[in-house]
């Protein structure tokens, strides 16, 4: 069956009527409430009505919800500002924090060099560079007692952020407990009124009040999977996203994504006799509320079956935002080339474009080693640079995210492309990874580390990562011999299929979490942490490393990077002898 065909029975029709009565009769989906059990029992019979084994899962989590309150104003003059309380803050005392407000414009480390504001209270951009949660783990490093987040968007926005700050991925451990909550409390405020704040602070001293209330307990959360089995095979692909949500309709975030997936269902259940692989879709839960919960409880809980079984992951969160216009997405390499061969031949009359995944959103399974995508239509960059980097709308994590937020003419354009990654994925007998490209990054940030390095010896590491390039390059080749020979005849036996998407399931499981996570596979970064915005996470000190004198600090940093280094070392080895017993095979 054609992808053409596919696409075409695609109804935008259902996918607006399923998103319209999420957000018209179960609105406030804040994951523990009632309206998100209702939410999680309606996907859930769209799936049955769709032909999915559709269930509900159910956890406790540790979760909180934004709370009003008021920042004050002190001096130099006296001002109340409309403000909201940040969930899983900690809370202030009844008679709240007062202090210096002093103003950074992301929150980034690099912006704290050269200044103490041990005990002051300061006013950040509510932007990505770095996410909120980051922001609160830099800041009450460094002293600071308070935190003020001003919302995006233009200079007129009125809108109060709602927002989540825990830096703990998932539910707390006893590590993360002690060491990745946030400790200090935080507020949201509105773009108009954080922009005054923060001209007052460019022409003097500000001090400020503020009060804040959190709930911070465990409640039962639940998430909704629909499953849908293939002939012959145990593996699957995840299709999934939160579908609980903040206050009010929530219809870009993410009513609209779930509306995606019961459609991509529903059409993908009708050809399940033409499936490689099954599908997965993950209704994920406590998303900001938790810091990620439902997803990373899904993979803790379910780690055997996915690490055994997942093939991919089409993550949808935020599509068709209104006025986007370029298509960006956003993938571990070695799907690269497969979906911007799909976007080139959909996506025809807008530009699109890649950039390197960085885990955040549910991307709960990059440690299992599951490589994701995650795309939807963007803004451009003059755009983003006249909204304050509002990639999202300025009306995201607002009482503003209502259905007219939603584009739907080009929902219906989201749709087929994720129709199209999903189908392809589902139903090519060889999984479309490519290696060599993953295995060139991993040569050039080694080469980049090299000489700042020189202590750690990172020479061995870059010897093996050659290596394994060069076996990449080889098994690529091997697997567009194969994925050709299907293509020419679909009714070759799939032994020799099998046996390339195994290694390649055990590749990705190597070299994913290296690539993208500092902790690697048993463990989750805090949300945003700074590091995974650079190849091989746990080697970002290394720069650091090379600028310190002999003594403590240098010997301490070297040690730690030193087992860092041994860990690429071996999953450099490891990855490619994967590869290498596949090609000794005669398939």
């Amino acid at each position: 069956m054609s992808e053409e065909q596919v696409l075409a029975e695609l109804s935008i029709d259902n996918v607006r009527a399923h998103m319209e009565h999420i957000c018209r009769q179960i609105p406030s989906r804040l994951a523990g409430t009632e309206n998100a059990r209702r939410a999680a029992e309606f996907n859930r019979d769209a799936l049955i009505r769709n032909g999915l084994d559709g269930y509900i899962e159910e956890m406790w989590g540790y979760i909180s919800y934004p709370e009003p309150t008021l920042l004050e104003v002190l001096a130099p003059k006296s001002v109340a500002i409309e403000a909201f309380t940040a969930s899983q803050c900690t809370p202030t005392l009844p008679d709240g924090i007062s202090g210096e407000l002093v103003y950074l414009v992301s929150g980034a480390e690099h912006e704290y060099e050269g200044r103490d504001l041990a005990g002051k209270i300061v006013l950040t951009e509510t932007s990505y560079h770095p996410a909120r949660y980051e922001k609160v783990r830099i800041a009450q490093a460094k002293g600071v007692i308070g935190m003020v987040l001003m919302n995006w968007g233009g200079p007129d926005n009125t809108a109060v952020p709602f927002g989540s700050v825990k830096p703990a991925w998932g539910n707390p451990t006893r590590e993360t407990l002690a060491n990745e909550m946030a400790r200090i409390p935080a507020i949201g405020i509105a773009r108009t009124t954080g922009l005054a704040l923060k001209e007052m602070c460019e022409n003097g001293t500000v001090r400020v009040r503020f009060r804040a209330t959190t709930d911070n307990c465990w409640r039962k959360l639940a998430l909704t999977v629909g499953e849908l089995k293939a002939p012959g095979s145990d593996d699957f692909v995840i299709l999934g996203g939160h579908q609980d949500s903040w206050y009010g309709e929530a219809a870009t975030d993410n009513a609209a994504g779930n509306a995606c997936f019961v459609e991509l269902a529903r059409v993908m259940a009708k050809h399940r006799d033409k499936l490689k692989r099954g599908l997965l879709c993950g209704f994920w839960t406590a998303h900001e509320i938790g810091t990620m919960v439902g997803s990373t409880w899904f993979a803790d809980t379910h780690w055997e079956r996915l690490r055994d079984h997942a093939c991919a992951y089409v993550q949808v969160d935020q599509p068709a935002i209104v006025g986007t216009t370029r298509w960006g997405a956003s993938s571990n390499i070695q799907l690269k080339t497969f979906h911007q061969e799909i976007e080139k031949r959909l996506l025809t009359d807008r530009e699109f474009y890649w950039h390197q995944l960085v885990k955040g959103g549910d991307s709960s399974f990059l440690g299992l080693g599951v490589p994701m995508i995650y795309a939807m239509g963007h803004y451009t960059e003059e755009e983003l640079k006249a909204s304050a980097l509002a990639r999202l709308g300025w009306w995201h994590h607002s009482i503003e995210c209502g259905l007219d937020k939603v584009d739907v003419a080009d929902l219906a354009v989201h749709l087929k492309v994720y129709g199209a990654y999903v189908w392809h994925l589902l139903t090519l007998p060889v999984l479309p990874y490519e290696f060599t490209s993953a295995a060139e990054q991993f040569v050039k940030r080694l080469e980049e580390l090299k000489d700042p390095g020189k202590g750690v010896g990172l020479e061995s590491a870059l010897k093996r990562a050659i290596a394994f390039r060069d076996t990449a390059k080889r098994f690529d080749a091997m697997t567009k011999d194969w994925q050709e020979r299907y293509r020419r005849d679909p009714a070759l036996p799939m032994a020799a299929a099998d046996r390339i998407n195994a290694a390649m399931k055990r590749v990705n499981q190597i070299i994913v979490p290296l690539a993208s996570t500092a902790k690697g596979s048993y463990g989750h970064d805090p949300y945003g942490y700074t590091p995974q915005r650079s190849m091989i996470p746990l080697l970002y000190d290394i720069p650091e490393y090379g600028k310190l004198p002999e003594g403590e600090k240098r010997w301490i940093l070297e040690t730690e990077l030193l087992r860092a280094r041994n860990r690429v070392m071996d999953g450099m080895t490891d990855a490619r002898l994967v590869l290498e017993q596949v090609l000794s095979e005669k398939l």
